[in-house]
């Protein structure tokens, strides 16, 4: 009798048996599957022959990544460029333009007295602390009265033209306000002339002309120290600064005794300008 009731209770455990054991292995296979699928380093076939890498993310969306290559090659093109778009080059470029005055200094005083002076320049930047300049200046500087007399006319200048390299170092490269030193030579060409008055240009007025001229060619040295001021950039990073120098120029002209000389020229050019 109680036969049929054993095997009825078997057949029941056996069939609950089957059930977990299939509910189970069903809950397996969806875990490895989806472990499988977020995998992030699992590559598809596609990615051998792609710039990108292809990502699945855990909500099933599809995530693109610049191959090594790629990657390198945008980083070579951007290094030409700095964070202003600017190209790398061009921010090692500097220039300078100003004007000023000349005091004579030395045995030349008899021959030449004060004058003004223009200078402009280029050159590169090293670093924030030295930079290269080749500088051209003019200087227009009168002769002294006694020396114009004794040349025969009735006024005169003397004008310096020069071609010089100049480096500049800057003391406080990241101060507003800071101090530098320069100094150089190079290319100096001066020339006296002596003027008398003659009458008459269109509207009747008496004009200047050369009565008397003579001129050397030879280099020259100079040295001196400055003072800067930022005034540009916005967060103290700007490279346009106000500049004001004083050197000592010094040219090897020839001495009286010979041809077209009157002994060394020694002056002391002061410049007022900007330099960016």
């Amino acid at each position: 009798m109680l036969f049929p009731r054993s095997m009825s209770l078997l057949r029941h455990a056996s069939l609950l048996s089957a059930a977990i054991a299939f509910s189970f292995g069903t809950a397996h296979a969806q875990f490895s599957t989806s472990t499988g699928t977020t995998n992030p380093t699992a590559f598809t076939p596609a990615e051998s022959s792609s710039n990108s890498l292809q990502l699945v993310s855990d909500n099933g969306e599809s995530v693109s990544l610049a191959a090594p290559s790629a990657l390198a090659a945008a980083g070579r093109g951007a290094g030409q460029y700095d964070a202003s778009g600017k190209p790398g080059l061009f921010n090692h470029l500097t220039f300078e333009a100003g004007a000023g005055f000349n005091a004579p200094v030395g045995n030349d005083t008899p021959y030449i007295t004060w004058g003004g002076n223009f200078t402009v320049g280029g050159g590169y930047r090293f670093s924030r602390r030295l930079s290269a300049l080749l500088e051209f200046q003019f200087i227009d500087d009168k002769l002294p009265g006694a020396f114009i007399a004794a040349g025969g006319g009735q006024g005169g200048n003397a004008h310096i033209f020069s071609i010089t390299g100049s480096p500049v170092f800057d003391l406080f490269p990241k101060a507003s306000n800071s101090v530098y030193l320069t100094g150089g030579g190079g290319y100096y060409h001066k020339s006296t002339n002596f003027t008398v008055q003659v009458c008459c240009d269109f509207f009747g007025y008496p004009v200047n002309v050369t009565s008397n001229s003579f001129s050397s060619d030879q280099g020259g040295v100079n040295f001196g120290l400055g003072y800067t001021h930022r005034i540009g950039g916005v967060y103290g990073d700007g490279t346009m600064k106000f500049f004001a120098e004083a050197r000592y120029l010094y040219i090897h002209t020839p001495p009286i005794t010979q041809t077209n000389g009157l002994g060394t020229t020694e002056l002391i050019p002061v410049t007022f300008g900007v330099r960016w």
